[in-house]
């Protein structure tokens, strides 16, 4: 399904998931204040002794029972605010959780209102403790497009942020947000805000309709004074599924989530989304289009990378297709897989605000042995870059049924760079223009010269699932020191999409990772 998302003046575009609104308030003014009810979490009525066994009960009691959709008092005015209207409402930051105890990270809220109706319950863990993090109105100040003025009641949060000293020792950033449904963003050094990552997806792109889990509640564990992660727990509801959820966030060049999911079913669910990964994709060099801008490329990722068991890596570039695009690579176990932005130069994209090439990749390493499967590309069409269409997930063979419980664990790396260096040269770009005759496609793929592809004389290999494939060849790039391939496809009379592959070789050894692309005519 489509996200959209609309441009931010604070730095972060804001964003929304099926009318579920990001909105990134970093740096908003603080007016002074002599109360804050996050600083006063300690005194919260609510106590009980608390484990990671907890949260678990918790999603499996809630399993065995019908499903409700959690009920909102919010005001119709806070209901109905305007987009410009709920930014104008922001966490002041002297009220940051922590902040008072000079401690290694902070905690921030969002107001609840606009898209964000159903509350969001935070707690924080001290030791074995649990202690309510109680709605105030004191911890926001309300512009003057906020005509309601502040909101005297809730019953909760619409999400939260984290922070921590990522850039500089002396100013604390925002390293993970998680808010709407239940998605997450998180960055790493030098990076800003772009693709976001999901708790579940549940039957994306299927004719039945998507159904979008929510993170209902929220476990903060009180770091200590050198601490350099920090843990926090959530409560995953959905109509299908409830879910136990455990990240252990470390900032740092790559931010590193490592997560622990045990996932409850109510009802048979047709397709599971595991680790899903959302992003956007407008154009790029392989898929312009009839786009009259003056950036060259515009997308969040530029490819889907994929790690197999057998060491085969494997490259699809992103398009941005004119009817929807669905494809499974069949992988055991995958090593990894991710939505990435490869290319991070300023000149590809020209956008001083958006800074696309600023934007951080995402790799998923599975924890042990995730058994058989598919790694699972969506593409879906649109014309504005505010719309989120381009979803990856690892789709498990093995069905969630009622009764029964599944547990997943990995590591999500968000930063500029993989966290293994790839052992082979990698794909740089796809171009894609005219061939010899009217009716062929002359393909270039770049390659890097990282690997073991080093001097050594290669050969380009390339199939195609249809039509024939002509003039494969391999030569180095002198400019930029790695491998150019090319070649011509000519398509056979069908219109229905090519599948090609393509990768170098010297004698029985791969330079290269994969290249997989599908060719529309």
């Amino acid at each position: 399904m489509v996200r959209s998302r609309k441009r931010s003046t604070w730095g972060v575009r804001a964003t929304c998931v099926l009318g579920v609104l990001v909105a990134g308030v970093a740096g908003a003014q603080a007016k002074p204040s002599t109360k804050a009810a996050a600083a006063k979490a300690s005194s919260a009525a609510s106590k009980t002794v608390f484990s990671p066994e907890t949260v678990r009960e918790k999603a499996r009691a809630l399993a065995a029972q019908r499903y409700k959709v959690p009920a909102s008092n919010l005001p119709t005015s806070y209901e109905q605010l305007s987009y410009d209207e709920y930014r104008d409402i922001r966490f002041r930051p002297d009220q940051s959780l922590w902040s008072k105890e000079g401690l290694p990270f902070q905690a921030q809220f969002f107001h609840p209102g606009f898209y964000y109706k159903e509350p969001v319950a935070v707690h924080v863990v001290r030791g074995k403790q649990v202690e309510d993090v109680p709605f105030s109105p004191e911890l926001f100040s309300y512009g003057p497009l906020v005509k309601a003025g502040p909101l005297t009641k809730a019953d909760g949060f619409a999400g939260l942020r984290l922070n921590h000293p990522i850039n500089r020792p002396d100013h604390f950033d925002e390293v993970a947000v998680f808010l709407g449904a239940s998605y997450f963003r998180s960055l790493g050094r030098g990076n800003v805000y772009g693709l976001s990552a999901r708790g579940l997806a549940i039957d994306t792109a299927l004719p039945s309709g998507e159904e979008f889990p929510a993170f209902r509640e929220f476990w903060l564990e009180k770091p200590e004074a050198k601490a350099d992660r920090i843990v926090v727990h959530a409560l995953l509801d959905s109509p299908s599924v409830t879910g136990a959820y455990r990240f252990v966030i470390v900032p740092g060049k790559s931010t590193v989530m490592e997560v622990e999911a045990t996932l409850f079913a109510r009802k048979p669910v047709k397709q599971l989304g595991i680790a899903p990964l959302t992003s956007m994709y407008l154009f790029g060099e392989n898929n312009r289009g009839n786009y009259d801008d003056f950036r060259p490329e515009v997308h969040d990722s530029d490819g889907l990378f994929i790690s197999m068991k057998n060491g085969e890596q494997l490259w699809r570039p992103l398009q941005n297709p004119a009817r929807l695009n669905v494809a499974s690579f069949q992988a055991e176990s995958p090593r990894a897989f991710g939505l990435l932005q490869r290319d991070q130069s300023f000149a590809n994209y020209e956008d001083l605000e958006a800074r696309y090439e600023l934007r951080p990749s995402v790799w998923v390493e599975p924890i042990g042995d995730w058994g058989r499967g598919a790694v699972q590309l969506v593409e879906i069409p649109t014309r504005e870059e505010i719309h989120d269409n381009i979803v990856a997930a690892w789709v498990p063979e093995q069905p969630l049924t009622p009764g029964t419980e599944q547990r997943f664990a990995y590591r999500l790396f968000w930063g500029f760079e993989p966290p293994q260096p790839p052992p082979g040269a990698t794909v740089l770009s796809t171009r894609i223009a005219a061939g010899s005759t009217p009716k062929a496609r002359r393909f270039v793929i770049d390659f890097s010269g990282g690997g073991t592809a080093g001097d050594a004389p290669a050969e380009a290999i390339v199939t195609a699932s249809r039509g024939q494939v002509l003039r494969p060849i391999a030569q180095r790039n002198t400019v930029t020191g790695g491998w150019r391939a090319t070649f011509e496809l000519v398509p056979d009379d069908s219109s229905a999409p090519i599948e090609l592959r393509g990768f170098l070789k010297n004698g029985s050894e791969t330079l290269t990772e994969t290249w997989s692309y599908l060719w529309t005519p």
